[in-house]
């Protein structure tokens, strides 16, 4: 498998690299050379796989030769080892609930991948360094994921009051080999100045930095793995027809899909929908992009200006806007829109949703409306269990949100996290100190 940059400017890597670089030397993203089609008798008979199953296949197809199946087998036994099903919510409406991972969000399929991947690559006597900005759930995910993995320090950037209560102890009370910085900013200053920390010379000569982000590919790779298996749980039930809303913040989740979708997997289209921070959704009706610093919204993981995955869908569609726009619909929804979605869903279906989720379910509802076909079936990603963000979702449905048994011992933990300034250089000392 060989991976080559969105920006041309940087050698094609192995996969072992590009694990590890997190970014190409020229600011790029890494791409895969070839992305690998699946017989059409996978499609076939994929309803009679489980899960580890179908994501054992689509990673063999994607990997290639890099790793033995014997140990590609180990990894996805060992990530993939908890379930994402598709609920049905009314009509033909259905959740692809990916919250049942360690932390209750969707990040989990990425983080676990990633760390036995990087696991199984790096030797004895190396020692990584995995720097990540979040937004909310991909720190913890990050955290859990790499929680005592020997010869890997994790770092994490968060943005201060910008994720909720139970995400911020997820990612602030791990201890071991992770650390917490509370940036003094947005989610977007986090991401920049991890951009900068991998650009930065000294810091490449003194630590070997890799990221943890969507950025890195190695996070892209599972993410596909369930756009396949709530296929097989439709067609299981007689239907084939499929439609996905990815609810979408820096569009790591919607480029797996669209991998999926080259891979040979019938979605009839993708519907890439975000709260009022609409770079994309704009870009996809009028073909100006246009980042901008983020609004804060309640859906908070998505409030992303300058979405980072955004070249490698242009990359998958040859920078082809007709093509982009053929496979993918944008839509955006404000936090009152949110607010009434939540309330109406768990009064009409008694179903509860996240913020993020009910933008997922406007957005295939709308969609759905519009089409006016009932053999299609409607997937919205829900990304994130309810009661991580209680908070919000409480006080709209006037009920309380059962809080997983996992949850409940997390919140009363000692947060630790060290206040910095959204600058470059105090980030850049800490590292060198740590």
């Amino acid at each position: 498998m060989k991976l080559y940059s969105t920006k041309r400017e940087a050698p094609e890597v192995t996969l072992k690299e590009a694990v590890f670089r997190g970014l190409p030397q020229d600011n790029g993203l890494y791409m895969p050379e070839h992305i690998g089609t699946l017989p059409q008798s996978f499609f076939d008979h994929i309803e009679e796989l489980n899960f580890q199953e179908i994501a054992f296949e689509v990673s063999k197809a994607l990997l290639g030769d890099e790793i033995p199946e014997d140990k590609l087998k180990e990894i996805v036994d060992d990530a993939i080892n908890f379930e994402a099903p598709v609920r049905h919510v009314h009509d033909n409406i259905y959740s692809l609930e990916l919250f049942h991972g360690p932390t209750l969000a969707f990040k989990d399929f990425g983080a676990r991948f990633m760390s036995r991947l990087m696991s199984y690559f790096l030797t004895e006597d190396e020692e990584l360094h995995i720097l990540v900005a979040t937004s909310g759930d991909t720190g913890s995910a990050v955290a859990q994921g790499f929680l005592g993995v020997p010869g890997i320090k994790v770092t994490i950037l968060y943005p201060s009051g910008k994720v909720s209560h139970i995400q911020e102890q997820q990612l602030t009370t791990v201890g071991q080999n992770v650390q917490a910085f509370e940036v003094e900013g947005t989610f977007d200053d986090c991401q920049r100045m991890v951009k900068e920390a991998f650009l930065d010379k000294e810091l490449s000569q003194k630590l070997r930095l890799s990221s943890a982000n969507s950025i890195n590919i190695s996070r892209l790779i599972p993410q596909s793995f369930y756009y396949f298996n709530a296929y097989a749980q439709l067609k299981r039930q007689g239907k084939d027809k499929v439609v996905f809303c990815v609810p979408s913040g820096n569009f790591g989740n919607l480029c797996g899909g669209l991998i999926a979708k080259r891979m040979g997997l019938p979605v009839i289209r993708f519907v890439a929908a975000t709260n009022v921070n609409d770079v994309v959704p704009t870009y996809l009706n009028t073909g100006v992009f246009s980042p901008r610093p983020s609004t804060a919204t309640i859906s908070n993981a998505m409030d992303v200006g300058n979405p980072s995955n955004f070249p490698r869908i242009r990359e998958l569609y040859d920078q082809s806007f007709e093509a982009e726009t053929t496979d993918i619909l944008g839509k955006h929804y404000t936090d009152q829109q949110t607010k009434e979605t939540i309330h109406t869903v768990f009064d009409r279906a008694d179903y509860i949703m996240c913020p993020h989720s009910a933008i997922g379910y406007m957005g295939i509802k709308e969609y759905l409306d519009e089409l006016d076909d009932e053999a299609v079936a409607g997937i919205f990603l829900s990304t994130a269990h309810a009661a991580k963000f209680g908070d919000v979702v409480e006080p709209i449905i006037d009920a309380p949100v059962e809080i997983p048994e996992r949850l409940v011992e997390i919140v009363n933990r000692e947060k630790v996290a060290e206040l910095i300034a959204p600058d470059f250089e105090v980030l850049k000392q800490k590292l060198l100190n740590i």
